[in-house]
């Protein structure tokens, strides 16, 4: 069984972005160490355009070998111009809106989310499956989530997008590791408690 990973930034108030869920203001924050980071337990969360720029280019997946990822999220690249931000992986967008993929390697997930997740979790090897956001999406997948990697920023939002908009309900994780960066940045992994 595959795992989903929810491998997501926030700010010490978990806020996942500002009310529009702009998170810009955490960018600052990827830096040397950061990025080092990265290519030691999770190159493929770098998008194919960033892989270019930061020689992230030829760097084999080793965590995940699928994303899926919202729609708002999505909207940041084609925004840019990027119809695949992650060509390296995957790629699933989980929308109601769209009903054609602005591009060919981009399948669209407009039907029982959950249940395609579950499908994607039960497929037979390959590596996990990254959540790559936003709120609403994670708050729909809440229980098929297996895996939680919460890269804190060093930034109190006070309002704003929440990790997770779903109805009030206890869910319970383990926490695995934690790892702290000269920048401020603290690195959580925790596992699910089934």
């Amino acid at each position: 069984m595959r795992k989903l990973t929810y491998f997501i930034a926030c700010s010490i108030d978990g806020f996942i972005g500002d009310p529009q869920g702009d998170a810009t203001s955490m960018y600052k924050y990827v830096d040397e160490e950061f990025l080092a980071y990265c290519r030691e337990e999770y190159p493929e969360t770098i998008s194919t355009p960033a892989r270019r720029t930061l020689d992230f280019e030829g760097l084999e997946n080793l965590a995940f070998d699928t994303v899926v990822q919202g729609r708002g999220t999505y909207q940041i690249a084609l925004d840019l111009g990027v119809t695949s931000p992650y060509g390296h992986l995957r790629e699933y967008v989980a929308s109601r809106t769209l009903t054609e993929s602005p591009d060919p390697h981009v399948r669209l997930i407009s039907g029982d989310l959950p249940a395609r997740v579950r499908e994607l979790k039960a497929e037979d090897g390959g590596l996990g499956i990254w959540l790559c956001g936003g709120s609403r999406l994670a708050g729909q997948l809440i229980d098929e989530i297996d895996e939680l990697v919460i890269k804190t920023y060093p930034v109190v939002y006070g309002s704003g997008m929440p990790m997770f908009a779903s109805g009030f309900a206890v869910d319970e994780f383990a926490l695995e590791s934690v790892r702290a960066l000269k920048s401020g940045v603290v690195i959580r992994k925790y596992s699910r408690v089934r």
